[in-house]
Parts: structure tokens; sequence; C-alpha cells
């Protein structure tokens, strides 16, 4: 198991993370993680629909999103999000989360124009590497 409680990270309280995640337990997690790693707003959404409708009323700094959720999947969400950010202004950078880990799987995640890519599982040192390499 992970041990999650030993990444030590400088607060980072004025981000507002969306953790679009279908498993309970793996989005629990990482939300708790988050907070307590980054002092940051951690908004959980346990598919795409419930993350479109937090991205219409907050203004994330960041979305980590699940690729493999039922319905509308991570490739669907992500277009979804592209259409409703207006023209002109920054993005908002989308890091996928997944079990996929094929080059082919790799490539159609950075075709989609995600910032970054975690493959599940990943450790906790990996993830806030990504966090970092994105925001900074």
């Amino acid at each position: 198991m992970t041990d999650w409680s030993r990444v030590n990270l400088k607060p980072h309280n004025y981000h507002t993370i969306i953790v679009a995640e279908d498993h309970d337990g793996t989005r629990r997690s990482l939300a708790l993680f988050l907070r307590r790693q980054l002092s940051a707003t951690v908004v959980e959404a346990s598919n795409a629909p419930e993350c479109l409708g937090e991205m219409k009323t907050r203004k994330p700094t960041l979305v980590l999103s699940d690729i493999l959720m039922p319905g509308c999947d991570g490739f669907e969400m992500l277009r979804e999000i592209r259409a409703l950010e207006k023209d002109g202004k920054p993005r908002i950078p989308i890091i996928a989360m997944t079990a996929l880990g094929s080059k082919a799987d790799r490539k159609r995640i950075f075709d989609a124009c995600f910032r970054a890519y975690l493959q599940k599982p990943f450790t906790p040192d990996q993830l806030i590497e990504t966090i970092r390499s994105v925001l900074n």
C-alpha cells in the first residue's frame, strides 16, 4: 500500500482542484491527500457530468481525470470542458489518470491534449511531480 502521508509540499491554498474519478476509494484518497499536502480546495466528482457541472460554477486551476469512466469517458469530458472555455482564456490543465498504458493509449491521451498523464497505480511522488510540472 502506498504511504500517501510521507510526501511534503509547500501549501498552495489558492488552488482549486477537481478530481473526476468513478472509483470512490481512489477519489476520496486523492482528494484527502491533495487537501492535506497542498491545502488546496478539492472538489470530488464521481463522473463526467458531475465534473462538468462543477466546471460551470467553479474556476479550477487543475483537473485530475480518470479516463475509463462509465457513460461519458475522460476523452469526451475533455472535449466538453474545452467547449465551455471561452476563446482567448487560458485553458485549464487536465491530467489524465488511467490504467491504460500502451504506446497507442499514451499517444491518444496526448493527441487529445491532456496536459499530462499518470498511469495507475502511481505513487504520491509521481502525482506531486506531475502536478508541479503542470502548474509551474
